[in-house]
């Protein structure tokens, strides 16, 4: 029987890098996906159905909350946005490992429906150094950025509810944590429960 993939949560701060970090990821892991959202919301230009978000009604989103199809959901400026969870499940029980890049509300939604995920938060090396990110991307507003800077020590302080804490200060050494820690998963003996029974299997047939 092949191993259930790993569920991998991806959070942090906005100007931690995690979107960099989920694109390196992706690229270095062959049986790494990332999970497509559902949202009410139109498709912008060049977005595709099932390969940038999974366009729905808002009447088809709120049957997929009341059937619980959604490991989590939330409601951005009037358009909603979830994870299917039959997508989710269908790659984790082929032997896919996923990958979602989500807040922490999000986050905590999926560790209360699926506690065996792998749930990791990113982190910037200071405060000062958050801010000098923002800036530099140049897509905020002065506004913008002032609000994203005064949640983010509340919101880093929700990393306590995480399995891990990586610091982002350089991607290239981010993602070797987070490659180390995703091995180390791999390794975890309940997630090999039937490894171990083939094993013994196998030595009481030969025996």
């Amino acid at each position: 029987m092949t191993q259930q993939g790993i569920l991998i949560v991806l959070s942090g701060p906005s100007g931690a890098g995690k979107g960099t970090i989920c694109k390196e990821l992706l690229r270095s892991y062959p049986n790494l996906h990332y999970s497509v959202s559902a949202t009410t919301r139109a498709a912008r230009a060049g977005e595709v159905h099932g390969t940038n978000y999974w366009f729905v009604s808002q009447e088809e989103f709120q049957e997929m909350i009341a059937k619980d199809d959604l490991l989590e959901w939330a409601n951005v400026y009037g358009n909603c946005y979830g994870t299917p969870r039959q997508y989710v499940m269908e790659l984790l029980n082929d032997g896919k490992d996923v990958i979602l890049e989500i807040d922490t509300q999000g986050a905590m939604q999926i560790k209360n429906k699926f506690p065996e995920g792998v749930f990791i938060y990113i982190i910037p090396p200071s405060l000062n150094e958050l801010a000098n990110r923002i800036y530099k991307r140049g897509t905020d507003s002065l506004e913008s950025i002032k609000t994203r800077l005064s949640c983010a020590t509340f919101e880093i302080d929700c990393a306590q509810h995480y399995n891990y804490v990586v610091v982002n200060d350089l991607v290239e050494e981010a993602v070797r944590k987070i490659s180390a820690i995703i091995t180390a998963e791999k390794c975890n003996a309940k997630r090999n429960t039937l490894l171990v029974n083939d094993v013994c299997c196998c030595k009481t047939a030969e025996s």
